[in-house]
């Protein structure tokens, strides 16, 4: 089972029958990705495909699949979805395995930090300026 979204399914379905016949040489191959010469995929082939447009994207990361992978279940935690969701989706028999994306970026945890913390609400409640954990002087990097 592959969960996938309406869009990609939308585009799923215009490849497979305005494109992928094309490819089908022979008329009843079963693969959906085919080749130019009408050969299946290898099981390396998309992570080929993927690593050259990354590289020609000049994203400065390299990778291949496991790169929309790790993203698309970094975005999923981030905007709110149960660990156990992702686990599930991403095929994972261990939630130790699944719990690596539960590191949450320095951006995010500035950004929460900012905008929750008690002495910044209580602050604004009395019209003083809040002052940013690491421009003030009693500032020691977290140690």
């Amino acid at each position: 089972m592959v969960p996938i979204g309406e869009r990609a399914l939308l585009w799923c379905e215009k490849y497979l029958h305005e494109v992928r016949p094309q490819f089908d040489l022979t008329g009843h191959d079963p693969a959906f990705f085919l080749t130019s010469l009408g050969e299946a995929f290898t099981p390396n082939r998309m992570t080929q495909l993927v690593r050259g447009h990354i590289n020609a994207a000049e994203i400065g990361k390299s990778g291949s699949c496991h790169l929309f992978r790790h993203s698309c279940a970094t975005l999923m935690l981030e905007n709110g979805a149960d660990i156990r969701y992702i686990q599930q989706l991403l095929g994972h028999a261990k939630l130790d395995t699944t719990q690596i994306y539960t590191q949450v970026s320095i951006r995010q945890l500035k950004q929460i930090h900012t905008l929750t913390h008690p002495a910044k609400m209580g602050a604004e409640a009395q019209g003083e300026d809040v002052v940013e954990a690491e421009t003030s002087p009693m500032y020691d990097g977290g140690n």
